[in-house]
């Protein structure tokens, strides 16, 4: 069961997944038809300002171009024109640092993909901020901690940036709450359990701010041990998590993602059914069913790249549908090929329960952020 939260007025799944909603394509991919992405998460570099311990990029690296503002435009024609009907831009890197951002949200938004974003806004100045959120479903600012000290410590970053960012995040809630825009405006928790001094600090900085919500999620973990979690010690900290969660007001909810702390990696799928709901592309180009699998030592998993191949072919292709059907067969068992986490976990738990008669598609009027697989 899919469970939503009530924020700005909107009702949102912020901890599930929104994949049983899309009943037409999910019996279209159960026939074996070829469906478009509803959802593509993705990034236009894998550049970064900030540092932080916990980002998964590390573990991603791979050979791969600079997407040009004519390479970015050209593959939202693409995404809108196969049904692609929406793109979070986050992935694996700061999009917000190549100087056509706001053109990419305003292109997207053009052709009637709805855009979510992604960023540790630290270029989200008031001049971009009044370009792209009216057109933005969704402003995530991720950061890390409440307090200036800590703040540079686990994003790697100098503490005046801390000041930059604040000043950031407030000009897009008093632009967005002052306009009537429908944007959402939130922030985002990636909790290391050797930083839950900082649980607290965040939620009562989010509530000051009048954010929507703020989350707080799990750390990811890979396969090779670059990202090194103990999932067993988000319990020692659960009492803390309550209390920063406790901290919700009429304004600013303050979200915990339970779900898949509780789950702590686990998974109940044995075969990886997500991906054509659910695409990622690098900032390099490379389009893949996850994350996880952008490592060059994946190649098998690699779709092509839109520096060199336009994404409408990719899709058309074999390859393309080759990598699905590899993946979502038995000679793939993401318990034992995959890390403990990843974008397509949950949209798996309910495809996989669905194939197994165990899921029913949801009778509940569909949320908000419906489009919106991430």
């Amino acid at each position: 069961m899919t469970e939503t939260t009530f924020v700005g007025g909107k009702e949102m799944t912020l901890d599930g997944s929104n994949v049983g909603f899309h009943r037409e394509r999910v019996e279209a991919w159960e026939r074996g038809e070829r469906i478009a992405p509803i959802f593509m998460d993705i990034a236009w570099t894998r550049k970064c300002q900030a540092a932080c311990h916990f980002c998964y990029a590390q573990a991603q690296s791979s050979e791969g171009g600079e997407i040009t503002r004519e390479h970015a435009m050209q593959f939202l024609e693409d995404a809108a024109e196969i049904g692609v009907l929406s793109m979070h831009y986050i992935s694996d890197g700061e999009s917000t640092m190549v100087p056509w951002y706001a053109d990419a949200v305003e292109k997207a938004t053009d052709l009637g993909v709805a855009v979510g974003a992604g960023t540790n806004g630290i270029a989200t100045t008031k001049p971009v901020l009044e370009r792209v959120l009216p057109r933005l479903t969704s402003f995530r600012v991720n950061f890390s901690a409440g307090e200036k000290k800590r703040y540079a410590e686990i994003m790697g970053l100098k503490q005046a940036v801390y000041d930059i960012v604040i000043e950031n995040i407030r000009a897009a809630v008093e632009l967005v709450r002052g306009n009537g825009w429908p944007c959402i405006v939130n922030m985002n928790l990636v909790c290391d359990p050797r930083d839950s001094d900082q649980l607290v600090p965040f939620a009562r900085l989010a509530k000051n701010l009048g954010v929507h919500y703020a989350i707080i999620k799990h750390c990811a973990v890979d396969t090779d041990g670059v990202l090194d979690v103990d999932y067993t010690a988000y319990n020692q900290i659960e009492d803390i998590l309550k209390e920063a969660e406790s901290l919700s007001d009429d304004t600013t909810q303050i979200v915990i993602k339970w779900n898949k702390i509780r789950k702590a990696g686990k998974r109940e799928h044995t075969a990886c059914y997500g991906p054509p709901f659910a695409l990622q592309m690098s900032g390099n180009g490379l389009i893949a069913p996850c994350g996880p699998l952008f490592n060059e030592k994946y190649r098998a998993f690699h779709i092509g790249n839109i520096t060199t191949e336009r994404f409408r072919d990719m899709f058309h292709g074999e390859r393309y549908w080759e990598v699905m059907r590899y993946i979502a067969s038995d000679e793939f068992n993401p318990q034992k090929r995959c890390p403990s986490d990843c974008m397509q976990r949950l949209h798996n738990d309910w495809l996989f329960a669905y194939k197994n008669g165990r899921a029913t598609f949801p009778i509940t009027p569909a949320p908000a952020n419906v489009n919106f697989l991430a």
